[in-house]
């Protein structure tokens, strides 16, 4: 027996070339443009619009007012037929939007499984999401932003493009991040975004043992609270933090940063932007 058909409302527009999986919902005033997949099970609640080039998993939900895939906002864009990929298992609350790409990079803005975007988010053109993410209301990434997997990203916070959040991380609400924000880390703050410290709550929460967020700590105090430079602090968590998957990963992050990583505030220089 073949699932369900796709149950489109008649007030939506799904054009002949979208591909429409089984179990699908298309709800009333929705559009689904000629160059779109979406997968099993998905629903498009109301007023919903995904156009472009763009492919959508199975089980993600789309709130009232979303728009995904339309042209990157980017004054070079030349109409490329670049990519929004997306996984399963997302829900996108009102009026969440997702630009795809520019042909600058691969030409791809891709978000992974099981993310949580609440009203007003926006992801940029060249993004890419991890998975299990939260973005809180009106949450802004800059072009061409890497989020890693479980991050939470505050509510009307920014970030600035080319920058990363690392695994983990969390961004307190209405921050303006212009540099990396490292694995495991919590920021928050204006002119400068600050390192508040060890997401521990966050860390708990995912099922980090006791041992594992103390030797993270070890690595932060060394990282962040000593006086050091860069370059030394990794030295001595190399050579003092017995190895592991954490360590490898923090010390990876801020060793390949370009941008720098976010650190405790000194005083705000203009200039530095």
């Amino acid at each position: 027996m073949s699932g369900s058909p796709p149950a489109v409302h008649p007030t939506a527009v799904v054009f002949p070339g979208a591909r429409l999986g089984e179990a699908v919902r298309v709800g009333p005033h929705s559009v689904v443009g000629e160059h779109v997949v979406v997968g099993p099970k998905t629903v498009l609640e109301a007023n919903v619009y995904l156009g472009g080039w763009t492919t959508v998993g199975a089980e993600n939900t789309f709130g009232p007012g979303g728009v995904v895939g339309t042209e990157p906002q980017d004054v070079g864009y030349r109409g490329e037929p670049t990519r929004v990929v997306i996984g399963d298992r997302n829900v996108f609350r009102e009026y969440v939007t997702v630009h795809r790409a520019t042909a600058k990079e691969d030409g791809l803005t891709q978000i992974g499984h099981g993310n949580y975007f609440m009203a007003f988010s926006h992801v940029a053109h060249d993004c890419r999401v991890g998975d299990e993410t939260i973005f809180l209301h009106g949450a802004t990434l800059g072009g061409h932003v890497r989020v890693g997997d479980f991050a939470i990203v505050g509510a009307m916070s920014a970030v600035h493009q080319f920058c990363r959040l690392g695994r983990f991380s969390f961004m307190g609400g209405g921050s303006m991040v212009t540099l990396d924000v490292a694995p495991f880390s919590r920021v928050a703050g204006q002119r400068p975004t600050r390192y508040l410290g060890l997401n521990s709550v966050g860390l708990r929460r995912r099922g980090f043992s006791r041992e594992r967020i103390a030797a993270l700590k070890d690595m932060f105090r060394l990282l962040f609270e000593a006086d050091l430079n860069t370059s030394q602090a990794l030295a001595r968590i190399e050579a003092e933090i017995p190895a592991s998957e954490d360590r490898e990963e923090l010390v990876s992050f801020v060793r390949s940063s370009k941008r720098g990583v976010v650190k405790k505030a000194a005083a705000w220089d203009a200039d530095s932007e």
